[in-house]
């Protein structure tokens, strides 16, 4: 079994933009599996664009894979999404891990720019499907609903000729998604309980697609700390996510020492994950590095 501990960020968490380097640095020496980053366009928070991020991590490190934390496809071009997934993925020899959803429908991304979200799954649909296809194929033409491309080719294609097309979101609807297209499933901040029912509902789904999906190929982001539950950022998590879901904050995180940390994730392992993308709950440059440090040296150990 092949477990693999990455690390990401959602809100930039550091001090000034130099810090993100020495993070990265941190994240590639301690061999963290990858490097992931939360997409949100329209936000108050400070948030890096998710795939300038990865153009950055493609020139900036040597071997660390990345990806991102999943980019929402329904709002993007699917044309400029493939050519700069093939960029990135290029000029990285192959180290790109694209992941792509819908974003929630209540996002600001949506309700800022009065992009409808009807039949955006209809439309994530199509896009992922011509992403896929100008990576694999030499000239794509494709009539649907939302696109229509004419002997469209892009140059170069991926270095890596097997590139994944990982696929989040929980619902039913990205059930059946991830089952037709994709080769991963990458869930959000779920309890073990959601993502074990995802995993499950996948791996039904594809019986009738007639697909196979890698058993390493699902994933859980886990927000983590080292800590107590009076820590500032953990009581902060805390109300946001209870304002957000409505439901009890404390399965959708974890708080403690290595052995309580260590636990939670093997939760998410016995129900079917086997990539993670652990987000510290953290605020500045010496917390997150703090945080950053422990997991290299007492979580990651544990999954060699």
């Amino acid at each position: 079994m092949a477990i693999g501990i990455g690390m990401g960020t959602s809100v930039f968490p550091f001090d000034n933009a130099r810090d993100y380097f020495k993070w990265v640095d941190k994240c590639e020496a301690g061999k963290v599996d990858s490097i992931w980053q939360t997409d949100r366009l329209v936000s108050k928070e400070s948030m890096l664009e998710c795939l300038s991020a990865m153009a950055i991590l493609a020139g900036y490190t040597e071997s660390i894979r990345f990806g991102m934390n999943v980019a929402s496809i329904a709002i993007r071009d699917p044309l400029v999404t493939a050519k700069q997934c093939a960029t990135i993925d290029y000029i990285s020899g192959g180290r790109l891990l694209p992941a792509f959803g819908l974003g929630s429908k209540i996002s600001r991304d949506y309700t800022a720019t009065n992009i409808s979200t009807k039949g955006r799954g209809k439309k994530a649909d199509e896009a992922l499907e011509i992403v896929s296809r100008l990576w694999a194929e030499d000239s794509v033409t494709f009539q649907g609903e939302h696109f229509s491309y004419k002997d469209a080719v892009i140059t170069p294609k991926p270095a890596n000729g097997s590139i994944p097309l990982w696929i989040g979101g929980s619902s039913q609807i990205a059930v059946k998604r991830t089952a037709r297209i994709g080769t991963g499933w990458l869930g959000g901040i779920d309890s073990p309980e959601t993502a074990g029912a995802v995993v499950s509902g996948v791996k039904e789904a594809l019986k009738n697609t007639e697909r196979e999906i890698d058993d390493d190929h699902y994933g859980a982001t886990l927000l983590f700390r080292f800590g107590n539950q009076e820590d500032r950022s953990v009581l902060s998590t805390t109300k946001g996510i209870t304002a957000r879901m409505g439901k009890n904050a404390r399965r959708y995180y974890v708080v403690g020492n290595t052995s309580e940390i260590v636990e939670r994730i093997k939760e998410f392992i016995d129900v079917g994950c086997q990539k993670f993308v652990l987000l510290p709950m953290a605020s500045g440059t010496r917390e997150v590095m703090e945080q950053t440090r422990l997991c290299i040296d007492e979580i990651i150990p544990e999954f060699s």
